[in-house]
């Protein structure tokens, strides 16, 4: 009796069931069976999932029994249910703890996850931030990148300032070029104080006075100038900086051009019959001086015009520094002042070894022959040592080659002047400089 009961109960859930489905134009359709369970049909006719969770339990004798353990409801299928007693699981003896049901550890802060190909997508590896990035949470995806003015720290999981980072007064190295100016400027200072004292001696007539004068305070303004490259870049420094040197540069090298020129000049104007004695006038030493000195101002001023420097920063040079630096605006005319001061460089070696055997008294158109090969060779020495260098570096490279260049024209040009004049003062005479 009991056995036609359930049949029949079956059969009448299937009839209902097989009936609602052949209708399946028939939406949101609830029946109650004739077992008692509420059954519906939702918006696109079919009937939601409920699933019971059991908790197989295997016995050492091959036995096993089931327990319900929870149930996953797919009732309301907007917020399914998924319901699981934990204090009813029974765990085998082996495991001393909830068994994870992952293939992968979690990824912690300062890595990300990757997925492995061939593997599921639940299955991944760690793998560590690059340099500059993060991730602070669990199981990341992404690292995500810093600010500019920020770095990554050891770990990888936090953004912290960078190291601020220039040629400062504080460093040793910056120290140590700035007082080496220093002293340089005071020694060409120096050498221009002997010449001003002993103006009316013959050496210093003999050498063209006032070139000499223009050339030793032009030596003594490029030593000084290199501070404009030491300390904090700001707007100032960096239009100064480049300008300063350049004229500085031209004007030093068109007064050696000038002095070699008058000596050449002084020499053919003796002859009988000379024309070029209209031409031994200062006048036209100090006019060859202007005009080359005007060149570079002028391609300063279009540089300023065009594109000048400004301050700005280096990121990526140095690991977690920001390098304060001069950006040098247009590099196409910021070469161009170096290539006019190489150009007139080259011109007054030349000439400069033209008249080196010609009977000069002392032998000024030897030492200027001199002074610029080795003028000629550190500025040559500095270009590539300058694009091969970063940062505050590259500061450092053209200050050692402004103190280097212009301690060759002082040194090479006026150190054997005022040995003479204050070692070998009987040499300093106009007798002497007649009979040699």
């Amino acid at each position: 009796m009991v056995r036609k009961i359930y049949k029949w109960i079956a059969t009448e859930t299937r009839r209902t069931v097989t009936q609602a489905l052949l209708n399946r134009y028939l939406k949101n359709i609830n029946f109650q069976t004739p077992g008692g369970d509420a059954m519906f049909l939702n918006d696109v006719g079919s009937a939601p999932a409920r699933f019971d969770i059991l908790n197989l339990i295997i016995f050492p004798n091959g036995s096993f029994s089931d327990t319900i353990i929870g149930s996953y409801d797919m009732t309301d299928q907007d917020v399914p249910k998924l319901i699981i007693n934990e204090s009813t699981i029974m765990w085998a003896p082996q495991f001393t703890e909830t068994p994870r049901s992952v293939c992968s550890d979690s990824c912690i802060p300062g890595y990300r996850k990757a997925s492995q190909e061939g593997k599921q997508v639940c299955c991944h590896i760690c793998i560590p931030c690059a340099d500059g990035e993060i991730t602070t949470q669990y199981d990341m995806e992404e690292c995500v990148r810093c600010p500019e003015d920020h770095w990554s720290n050891d770990k990888r999981d936090l953004c912290v300032p960078r190291v601020i980072d220039f040629l400062s007064y504080d460093d040793p190295l910056g120290v140590s070029l700035a007082l080496m100016a220093a002293l340089l400027a005071s020694f060409a200072a120096g050498v221009l104080g002997i010449f001003v004292k002993h103006k009316d001696t013959a050496i210093v007539k003999a050498n063209n006075r006032d070139l000499s004068y223009i050339l030793l305070i032009s030596i003594m303004l490029a030593f000084l100038c290199t501070f404009l490259f030491l300390g904090r870049p700001i707007n100032v420094t960096c239009l100064l900086r480049q300008i300063a040197f350049g004229i500085i540069f031209v004007l030093s090298l068109s007064s050696i051009l000038s002095k070699t020129i008058t000596v050449v000049i002084a020499f053919n104007a003796t002859k009988p019959n000379s024309k070029l004695r209209k031409w031994v006038d200062p006048r036209v030493s100090l006019c060859l001086i202007f005009l080359c000195t005007l060149g570079e101002v002028l391609i300063c001023i279009i540089w300023i015009l065009q594109s000048p420097p400004f301050p700005d920063y280096d990121t990526k040079t140095e690991t977690g520094k920001v390098i304060l630096l001069c950006n040098e605006g247009s590099v196409t005319l910021f070469y161009c002042v170096i290539g006019y001061m190489g150009a007139l460089a080259l011109i007054s070696f030349f000439v400069a070894f033209l008249a080196r055997k010609l009977p000069d008294s002392f032998n000024e158109a030897q030492h200027i022959s001199f002074s610029m090969l080795v003028f000629c060779s550190v500025w040559v020495s500095f270009i590539p040592a300058y694009i091969s260098t970063k940062g505050r570096y590259m500061v450092a490279v053209e200050i050692f080659a402004i103190l280097a260049s212009s301690t060759g024209l002082l040194g090479c040009i006026f150190i054997p002047k005022c040995y003479i004049i204050i070692m070998r003062p009987e040499l300093n005479t106009k007798g002497h400089i007649i009979n040699r």
